[in-house]
């Protein structure tokens, strides 16, 4: 890989860094303040790459960038705080523990907001589009799909199909009329070969995809489609105008957001091959990031911030969701689960998710 290549990288690894930072200064100020003990405040996994020993924390950097904890002495066979310190997180009653478990999930909201508040303070309010020629391709959905098949990546821009060509719109209509029409080129060519011009970066190449047939008999390649434009911003008119549109688009990003892992859940056979993971995630803010306009590289960090707080509240084992359904089940019983339990379901959990993870990484870094 170029040193160039490896060098754009550098702002969306930053990026995951600092969300993840974030996510764990939550937990661990929620700790503090409350009085809570906690000794090891750690960004990434594995073998200790740099460390400061604090008054009572350990600060540490690790090898592997894939997360990060804050521990507690709690069960630390070196601490010197005795067991029955009533400042030991597990000595605590349920709330506190449930405020110090759920902070990560709530500082990464909160900061996604902010990060939202500072592009339309900064950026402005976007009206309308300047457009040109074609229709971008925002994302190819999967490995398996035709597009993905007949060599179409995410960002491509479309310039004809089977000889027609797709103009530089005037307007928003005429940008989604242009959107229809390729989707009609699709859509009456099911199994049939269809000739695609692309324009991919300073290139113009010619590619064969395939469109399968969908359950409406209609030709489907697995791509989404949007207008070819750069968005056009004016100053904003005031604080409120900021903060109101901020929470807009902070809502919207949610609500989709929510809606995908349902439909994850509810159409996984369709729908886990658009999982994506870490390579995808750092290639698209690399992207974003190379990109002359700003908007979409903040619009990205907040993504990534309120993905991260919505999966970790999942109620899984290793997550905080799982923590907390732990904790749901003591307040409701009365006293916790055995050790036992959850320490086996945590490991398990940590493992499944590693697994993913390295499963993720090895299908993009090949399959990609």
């Amino acid at each position: 890989m170029a040193t160039s290549t490896v060098f754009s990288y550098l702002p969306a690894i930053a990026i995951l860094a600092l969300l993840i930072f974030v996510h764990e200064l939550g937990h661990f100020m929620a700790a503090r303040l409350q009085g809570i003990h906690a000794n090891r405040f750690s960004i990434g996994f594995g073998p200790i790459l740099w460390k400061y020993q604090g008054p009572e924390t350990e600060y540490a950097l690790r090898a592997l960038p894939l997360g990060g904890f804050v521990g507690f002495p709690d069960d630390d066979p070196d601490s010197t705080i005795p067991p029955d310190d009533p400042n030991l997180l597990k000595n605590r009653p349920v709330l506190d523990r449930a405020i110090v478990i759920s902070a990560g999930v709530i500082a990464n909201l909160i900061f996604a907001y902010l990060v939202l508040v500072v592009q339309v303070g900064t950026i402005g309010v976007a009206e309308g589009f300047n457009f040109g020629p074609g229709v971008l391709v925002p994302e190819v959905v999967s490995v398996d799909s035709p597009a993905a098949r007949g060599g179409m990546k995410s960002g491509d821009i479309i310039l004809t199909a089977n000889g027609q060509k797709f103009k530089a719109a005037a307007s928003d209509q005429e940008a989604k009329s242009e959107i229809e029409s390729l989707q009609k080129v699709i859509q009456t060519n099911p199994n049939q070969p269809v000739q695609i011009t692309v324009q991919r970066d300073d290139q113009t190449l010619d590619l064969t995809v395939t469109p399968k047939t969908g359950p409406d008999g209609k030709g489907q390649v697995g791509v989404r489609l949007a207008a070819n434009g750069t968005p056009i911003f004016r100053a904003a008119k005031n604080p409120f105008e900021v903060l109101s549109l901020a929470a807009r688009n902070f809502q919207n990003i949610c609500l989709v957001t929510v809606e995908g892992f349902g439909k994850l859940i509810t159409n996984f056979r369709e729908t886990a091959g658009q999982v994506s993971g870490p390579v995808n995630i750092v290639r698209a803010g690399a992207k974003l990031a190379s990109d002359s306009n700003s908007s979409g590289l903040f619009f990205y960090t907040a993504l990534i911030s309120i993905n991260l707080a919505i999966i970790n509240i999942l109620p899984l084992p290793a997550l905080d969701g799982g923590h907390l359904a732990f904790l749901l089940f003591e307040g409701v019983r009365g006293k916790p689960l055995p050790t036992r339990i959850q320490d086996g379901a945590t490991q398990t959990g940590l493992m499944l998710l590693l697994g993913l993870g390295i499963f993720l990484i090895v299908r993009e870094l090949i399959f990609q």
